[in-house]
């Protein structure tokens, strides 16, 4: 086992008198490529150690850091150095084929790329595997770290019981190999994927997002009571579909609030305001400018 102490990685989400805490979003998706190395270096460099990122499961059962439970065409190069048209699953490709592609540049001619113009181009970056990023955080240096790891929900496997067993126990094998369960938070927003890991990893503290824009997933009335009878440590609801009042009930329950995704000043300085407890961004270093000009620390 680790030396390493264990604890309850929620608790790390969670604002102290004076302190209101970070998440890079995807690392830092505003700056540097999203869901790779380079942008977990970064983030970590600039003092941010709260990450969130997304975790899909190969076809060979490795589980991968990737935003769709598909190629993306925005940001996945053939080995042309073309950006892709055909989205394939990543459940029908190995690891091996997932390495054939590169994911260090977005397409400026795309919508999405329009979305993001500073983001840094990048040659050589490979989608990777939550192993990866697990044995980086394994560091000394790294022991602040903390694991936002949202299990994606794959559509066409929603309903399947045993695919979603399958899929969280790959999970949980990766981060009890590395010894990082004390460092990790499962997080998703599909309820039914956490009931499993509440199943399977009822020590690993578990975060529900929500959405009110996708009826896709079904959300009771009352949010916040259902997540706490679920046993759930965190709260991640979208910024804009929160009230001050939403947040005062929700830590009124013992529960952390992490809103997302809040990249603009305005909207920074308002969730501040609303006194959530952490705040997930594609531009850390913005959140950090806002805390630090009202006198508030983040770590």
């Amino acid at each position: 086992m680790s030396g390493r102490v264990m604890g309850d990685a929620a608790a790390d989400f969670r604002k102290l008198s004076g302190l209101i805490r970070i998440v890079g979003h995807r690392g830092a998706r505003g700056v540097f490529p999203e869901n790779t190395m380079l942008g977990f270096d970064y983030t970590l460099a600039a003092g941010v150690p709260l990450l969130e990122f997304d975790v899909v499961l190969t076809g060979d059962d490795i589980p991968v850091i990737t935003h769709n439970p598909t190629l993306h065409a925005a940001t996945f190069r053939d080995e042309t150095g073309q950006f892709i048209t055909n989205e394939m699953p990543i459940r029908d490709l190995s690891y091996a084929d997932l390495c054939r592609y590169e994911v260090g540049k977005i397409d400026g001619q795309s919508a999405y790329g329009a979305a993001f113009p500073d983001q840094a181009q990048v040659d050589g970056l490979q989608v990777p595997r939550l192993a990866d990023l697990c044995a980086l955080i394994s560091r000394p240096e790294h022991a602040a770290a903390r694991l936002l790891l949202e299990m994606k929900s794959d559509p066409v496997l929603a309903q399947d019981t045993a695919a979603r067993a399958h899929f969280v126990a790959a999970v949980l094998d990766v981060i009890r190999s590395a010894h990082v369960v004390g460092q990790t938070v499962l997080h998703s927003f599909d309820w039914a994927i956490l009931a499993e890991c509440k199943a399977q990893a009822p020590e690993i503290p578990r975060s529900y997002l929500s959405i009110a824009s996708q009826p896709q997933f079904q959300l009771p009335p009352d949010i916040p009571a259902h997540i706490k009878a679920e046993g759930g440590a965190l709260w991640c609801p979208h910024f804009a579909d929160i009230t001050a009042a939403d947040v005062a009930y929700a830590q009124s329950l013992d529960l952390g609030v992490v809103v997302w995704t809040v990249n603009q000043t305005a909207d920074i300085d308002r969730m501040i305001d609303f006194g959530v407890d952490a705040i997930c961004s594609d531009y850390p270093a913005r959140v950090q400018r806002c805390l630090s000009d009202r006198g508030l620390r983040w770590q």
